[in-house]
């Protein structure tokens, strides 16, 4: 979730801001976090339609790590800027996830923010309202856009295991491989704007740890 400015007669300006929290939080790896998200976000140089006219849109994430943050401070939020994800060692059902698509808390499992893990971009992409694609067979089509999931069919480049055939254990894509392609921002679909243009909507969840109930 975040906000869109207009910022030049070329260019537009998304803005976020990363808070995380949980026992497997700290510093660098909220760190690691913001840029991954703002790195790849911004590779592809995207651009969106508006009035007829092609304009750049920059991402500009910041974040910061809050041990000490309270239920009430994600409950009480009132701030479009703000994004929540709890980290821990151990998730129910073993996988990042969000809240639901253009949302603005989530709850990651460390072990899947590990560097070039594309992750946190990805899971991003689902608090901007973007969802898997329904294909889920990209073989033939070289590297697979930020929005595929584990389990999609890729070319053997870029599976876990080059060499095991298609599908098979180690024959899906490598989450690594993932990039953000200009047609994953241009399916932001920002097509109106004011002077400040909100993306996704305040979904507020404190999320517990889940080892307490495991």
């Amino acid at each position: 979730m975040g906000t869109v400015e207009l910022i030049s007669a070329n260019a537009l300006l998304f803005r976020a801001h990363i808070v995380t929290y949980g026992a497997a939080a700290d510093a660098i790896l909220t760190e690691r976090i913001r840029t991954e998200i703002e790195a790849m976000w911004n590779a592809p140089e995207g651009r969106i339609l508006h009035n007829l006219k092609p304009l750049r849109l920059n991402f500009s994430i910041t974040a910061n790590w809050q041990p000490d943050l309270q239920p009430e401070d994600i409950l009480q939020n009132t701030n479009p800027l703000n994004n929540y994800f709890r980290i821990e060692e151990f998730v129910n059902g073993n996988i990042s996830f969000v809240d639901a698509l253009g949302c603005n808390t989530g709850f990651f499992k460390k072990d899947n923010l590990y560097e070039g893990s594309t992750t946190a971009a990805h899971e991003f992409g689902h608090t901007l309202g973007l969802a898997h694609p329904t294909d889920l067979d990209f073989r033939g089509k070289g590297i697979p856009g930020i929005m595929y999931p584990r389990g999609t069919l890729v070319d053997p480049a870029f599976q876990y295991d080059p060499s095991v055939p298609a599908g098979q254990n180690g024959g899906t894509m490598h989450p690594m491989y993932r990039k953000v392609r200009v047609e994953d921002v241009a399916m932001l679909q920002i097509s109106k704007l004011q002077n400040d243009f909100v993306i996704g909507a305040l979904s507020n969840v404190w999320h517990d740890d889940h080892s307490r109930f495991a």
